[in-house]
């Protein structure tokens, strides 16, 4: 934390909703409700965080390895202090060689959810248990379902397939356990061991980003390895496209050069979940339950702005984290009008378009006087992301540009660079004039597909005319490729 940054990408507020204190009129400890302010808080304030932080960095440049480190704080005088360190080897075993991916190739009924750990996917049969004294009820490669867990349940944790608990995080003895065992564990859904069946056949899945999901069924997945050892080397650059900000540190150790694409529109519509304009005037919102709800999900922070741009600057500060100091190109928002009334009080913002694909979209958006406050919170997003959290390999990037304005983002500072979507004919034809205003261009193949051959992206009835590889948009894409490279811009 150099030059007064503050370097901290994410932090997560857990539901503290007991702890345990010593009692001293039973000589030992015991657990006791938490009161709401002590829900409320987070337990370390930025100053700790970053002190651990540094901490951290320092035990494991003294041992030249990666560390496992435990620390304490203490209850009367809230010193923090360092209690154990030993070598880290899940993590490290995992960077060595291989790489195992999974995905489900079909979609079920989510019969529970919680935090992901593991990345995995597995598959078995529910058994609801409330004590490891139940564990000749237990068969191996059964799904345990439980409270929570402790050593206790170490041999029927190693014959599982996966494990689900009502309380925890991924700090907790079932996601430590798991991620040694190498199975998936769906940990805090609060109520799994009330919702799950015993004996019911369910489906794990912890590969879909930072929420892990419990399907009834056995849907069908696909489990694949790659070993990176051998990997040819080649000329081309190659980048990584992402849209899950919790992927980033899943694929951290493939070997690319960068992210090519970085898309927020999930960050705003699974984290930040509101309509930017609803966050600035929840007043204006319509829906009253729908008001109530932003007002939920500001209220640790003293306007809505201040909570958007948190959010937004910390995923993609985590994006951008994963990857230096290799570039990572962030497109800024590209929701269509239906797409933004969709979110959280976004209904009341909106007009009703005919086709939005063609209408109040990108660059024309940011532009106009009705959307102008909260693209410039978008851009606040990206600078508090290379300013306060410091990764200056942020390069944001402009969507559906029909014409070139300013957006608060001072190409040039700071080594800023900013790059524009082309999609459009006109960014074709008008090339070399946008390199004098773009540092670089991204192909956005499906947008310049439909506006070049006259077809629908979305349209059933001319799914098969719509074709990427037609010749007319390879020769777009051709001459965009020679024009930019005459003005020494890179594509």
């Amino acid at each position: 934390d150099q030059d007064g940054l503050i370097p901290i990408v994410e932090k997560e507020r857990g539901l503290k909703e007991e702890k345990v204190i010593y009692d001293e009129d039973a000589g030992g400890v015991t657990a006791v409700e938490t009161q709401e302010g002590e829900r409320e808080a987070f337990v370390l304030s930025e100053d700790e965080i970053l002190q651990l932080a540094r901490w951290g960095q320092a035990i494991e440049d003294h041992y030249g390895r990666p560390m496992d480190i435990e620390w304490g704080k203490d209850g009367e005088s809230g010193e923090l202090f360092i209690l154990q360190a030993r070598p880290e080897t899940v993590q490290a075993r995992k960077a060595a060689g291989a790489l195992k991916t999974f995905s489900l190739m079909e979609e079920g009924e989510v019969r529970i959810s919680g935090a992901a750990v593991g990345g995995r996917i597995s598959q078995g049969k529910v058994a609801v248990l409330s004590s490891p004294d139940e564990i000749d009820r237990f068969e191996a490669g059964s799904v345990l379902v439980t409270e929570r867990t402790d050593p206790d349940w170490g041999p029927i944790l190693e014959s599982a397939a996966a494990v689900v608990t009502d309380h925890g995080g991924r700090t907790s003895h079932a996601a430590i356990v798991s991620r040694e065992l190498g199975i998936p564990a769906v940990v805090g859904t609060e109520d799994g061991t009330r919702t799950l069946e015993d004996g019911e056949e369910v489906t794990i899945s912890c590969a879909e980003g930072d929420e892990g999901k419990v399907y009834a069924g056995l849907l069908e997945f696909q489990e694949e390895e790659v070993d990176l050892s051998g990997l040819p080397e080649i000329r081309t650059r190659l980048l990584m496209n992402i849209a899950n900000p919790s992927a980033a540190f899943r694929w951290w150790n493939l070997p690319v050069e960068g992210i090519g694409l970085a898309r927020i529109e999930f960050i705003i519509s699974d984290l930040v979940k509101a309509h930017p304009l609803a966050l600035l005037d929840p007043g204006k919102v319509e829906d009253e339950r729908a008001e109530m709800e932003i007002r939920t999900l500001i209220r640790n922070h003293e306007i809505g702005k201040d909570y958007f741009v948190d959010i937004l600057s910390r995923q993609v500060a985590r994006v951008a984290a994963a990857r230096h100091p290799d570039p990572v190109i962030v497109r800024l928002s590209d929701f269509k009008t239906n797409e933004y009334a969709n979110l959280l009080g976004g209904a009341a913002f909106e007009p009703e378009e005919e086709n939005p694909m063609l209408g109040f979209r990108g660059a024309a958006r940011y532009h106009s006087e009705r959307y102008r406050e909260a693209f410039r919170m978008e851009c606040a997003a990206l600078v508090r992301a290379r300013d306060v959290l410091g990764l200056k390999n942020v390069v944001p990037m402009i969507p559906f540009c029909r014409s070139v304005e300013d957006s608060g983002l001072i190409r040039g500072r700071e080594g800023l660079k900013i790059y524009v979507m082309a999609e459009i004919p006109s960014n074709v034809v008008m090339a070399r004039e946008l390199a004098q205003r773009f540092d670089g261009f991204s192909i956005g193949s499906n947008d310049l597909t439909q506006l070049v051959l006259g077809v629908d992206r979305d349209s059933e009835e001319l799914r098969d005319l719509f074709d990427e590889t037609d010749p007319a948009v390879k020769r777009m894409i051709s001459d965009l490729i020679r024009r930019a490279h005459q003005e020494n811009t890179e594509v």
